[in-house]
């Protein structure tokens, strides 16, 4: 069984707008979470390297403010959603990562977006 996490990242002053681009959008998600992104329909499929290919399904989005994917190939239920925090008094964007993981590979799975998010905030200027 699955355990939920989820982790937040700051991202000081960034725009709305091009972190929902970056989330959201495959040419936005090929620059920091997969060597390839292409989308049909509510499917999206990202590949690394020559031979990792998953596809996930679009769940649920609010436009500027959040996207859920399931991997197809992962259990019913479960889902990676990628939220956009804004604090009107700072004006600083945060992104809240919700995802799922096996208990003991939680400390990896949290590695893992913390280099994803390291590419993000390098490539968005954050």
């Amino acid at each position: 069984m699955k355990k939920k996490i989820r982790i937040e990242y700051p991202l000081n002053p960034a725009s709305g707008t091009i972190l929902w681009g970056a989330i959201s959008t495959p040419s936005g998600l090929q620059r920091w979470f997969a060597d390839n992104v292409s989308k049909v329909d509510k499917t999206y499929t990202f590949k690394w390297g020559k031979t990792e290919t998953r596809n996930a399904e679009v769940l649920n989005l609010r436009t500027e403010s959040f996207i859920r994917f399931h991997w197809e190939d992962e259990e019913p239920r479960t889902y990676f959603e990628l939220k956009i925090h804004y604090n009107e008094l700072t004006k600083d964007h945060s992104l809240e990562v919700t995802d799922f993981t096996v208990p003991e590979e939680e400390e990896d799975t949290k590695n893992l977006w913390d280099s994803q998010i390291e590419i993000l905030r390098r490539i968005c200027g954050v």
